[in-house]
């Protein structure tokens, strides 16, 4: 997760040296974020391609570019998630996720991956290094990458010691993280467009 301007320029670049690879399986659908605060140690980033199928007959594959941002330790505070699904007969329904709902309530995930499509906030990073190679990220510095292939080695990368976002909005294609405790919980399933997150 990173500002977008350097998010579309780390794509961008992967492109360019043809550096990016297939990563897993995804849907045909994007899901919504937002996030009052993140506040990440050991942050990096790099370009990758998400193979998955499209919305309408779950057959058909396509390739969709994604930053992919990984976190070797990540809190999060006022955490929403939403997804909207059409389905046939009965038109759009939305689910809706809410966690971490202040300070002492926070979201907290260990080797966190977010494969981001779009990303809007206020970014501030410590000790940040952009155009990095993915064989040479800091291990000192935690961020984990994906070994299935996802990146090149010299493919592009950036990192930073610590990543701090307010005002978190972002669309995505895919979370995983090695663990995912959600303070708070609170999940809505409903039609209503205004359970999107935004």
């Amino acid at each position: 997760m990173v500002p977008s301007v350097a998010a579309a320029a780390a794509v961008g670049v992967g492109l360019a040296q043809g550096a990016l690879a297939a990563s897993f399986s995804v849907s045909g659908q994007q899901f919504k974020v937002t996030a009052g605060h993140l506040h990440g140690e050991g942050f990096a980033q790099y370009g990758g391609i998400d193979t998955g199928y499209t919305s309408t007959d779950g057959k058909t594959k396509t390739k969709r570019v994604v930053a992919i941002s990984s976190f070797k330790d990540a809190t999060i505070e006022k955490m929403c998630q939403s997804v909207k699904t059409d389905v046939p007969l009965l038109g759009s329904i939305y689910l809706r996720l809410d966690a971490g709902p202040d300070a002492d309530h926070k979201v907290v995930a260990e080797n966190l991956y977010i494969d981001v499509a779009q990303l809007d906030a206020d970014a501030t990073f410590k000790n940040i290094d952009i155009g990095v190679a993915v064989k040479d990220l800091d291990q000192k510095r935690g961020a984990p990458v994906k070994e299935d292939g996802t990146s090149l080695p010299g493919g592009f990368a950036q990192q930073a010691e610590t990543a701090d976002l307010y005002g978190v909005k972002q669309t995505a294609w895919a979370t995983s993280a090695g663990t995912f405790k959600l303070s708070g919980l609170k999940m809505r399933l409903g039609t209503d467009p205004k359970m999107e997150c935004y």
